[in-house]
């Protein structure tokens, strides 16, 4: 039996699982493991009714995805209640994201109710939905089709006690989306992990070209200046994907992608002063050009995490910024292959 599952509850729809509200060591590794894009598309619970406590006919009904940290938070505020919750297929996508991609939508809601047979389990007729789930979900179709009217609750599981007491009503502070430098921290290790495949890949090929020179191929000068070039690109890679978010809203300019330039070059400066970059103007422009570029793609990547960015406003980005992106990547390299058989 899953560890958060403690047993069942019959009910007049069948025997239904009873959930803890409190995490084991099991909840907060896979926790940590999916911070860090470890089995992060498989981190999921099966769709379907659970009860929280002793739950009867005039019971809550809580309503949320099936991304197993989505529904760990809320369990985990559901302590010492008696309520329902119903799991959607939103395919181990966290709330806000289905939302918007589609798959925390009406359809999947209305679907959820008539196959789990939601209206002989409660007499009731209200779905408690998380607020970010409304982009994808339209109120006044559920009712028309299922009977149900949904409220949607605070931005975060925290508040729902409050919430609840306040009579289904959320005040301001519950309905605002906020963005943190703690919350921004804890996506890093995902976009850190974004580019895995290519992380080891990648600064080898680097690796390997640093062996190139005027009189052809030398290992030993690969093996010994072979580490700067690496050095460049993850800091980069990083200054992209961990600087740009962790300093998101005190860097200058809108877009993303601007962001990432300004990032990358910033972390290219102490490069130059320490000789990573190389010794002629032309390397230290094509590092320039090939770090600003890459940073510039990986804080791009960032903007589906944020609450900074619109959808519209994305795919208005990504027409100009990539092929900019493209272009400085590409002359850099171009650069700095062509300094391998000139200057040294």
């Amino acid at each position: 039996m899953t560890s958060y599952i403690h047993g069942e509850i019959e009910t007049p729809v069948g025997p239904l699982p009873r959930i803890a509200t409190k995490w084991t060591h099991l909840d907060r590794w896979g926790a940590l493991k999916t911070r860090w894009s470890v089995g992060r598309m498989k981190y999921r619970v099966r769709p379907g009714i659970y009860a929280v406590g002793n739950p009867d006919r005039d019971s809550r009904v809580f309503v949320t995805g099936n991304f197993k940290l989505s529904f760990d938070h809320l369990r985990r505020n559901l302590e010492g209640l008696n309520c329902w919750i119903l799991v959607i297929d939103t395919k181990g996508i966290n709330v806000w994201c289905a939302a918007g991609k589609g798959s925390f939508g009406t359809k999947e809601v209305v679907r959820r109710i008539r196959i789990h047979h939601l209206a002989q389990l409660v007499d009731q007729r209200k779905l408690i939905l998380p607020q970010l789930s409304a982009p994808g979900v339209s109120a006044h179709e559920v009712r028309k089709m299922t009977g149900f009217t949904v409220v949607y609750g605070p931005v975060l599981a925290r508040d729902i006690r409050a919430f609840l007491d306040a009579g289904l009503k959320a005040s301001d502070e519950m309905r605002q989306v906020n963005f943190p430098l703690f919350e921004r921290l804890k996506l890093i290790p995902v976009d850190i992990f974004y580019g895995k495949q290519y992380m080891l890949i990648v600064p080898l090929v680097f690796l390997a070209l640093s062996g190139l020179n005027p009189q052809g191929y030398s290992f030993d000068l690969a093996l010994n200046s072979g580490w700067k070039p690496v050095v460049n690109l993850f800091s980069g890679y990083l200054a992209g994907c961990a600087l740009t978010p962790a300093l998101l809203p005190w860097i200058p300019f809108r877009r993303f992608s601007i962001k990432g330039v300004v990032t990358g070059w910033f972390v290219a400066v102490p490069l130059l002063l320490a000789g990573t970059l190389g010794i002629s103007l032309m390397e230290k422009v094509s590092w320039f050009l090939m770090m600003g570029g890459l940073s510039s793609f990986m804080a791009m990547n960032f903007t589906g995490s944020t609450t900074f960015t619109s959808l519209s406003g994305v795919q208005k980005e990504m027409k100009t910024a990539l092929p900019a992106q493209i272009a400085m990547a590409s002359l850099g390299l171009a650069g700095w292959i062509i300094t391998r058989f000139i200057f040294i």
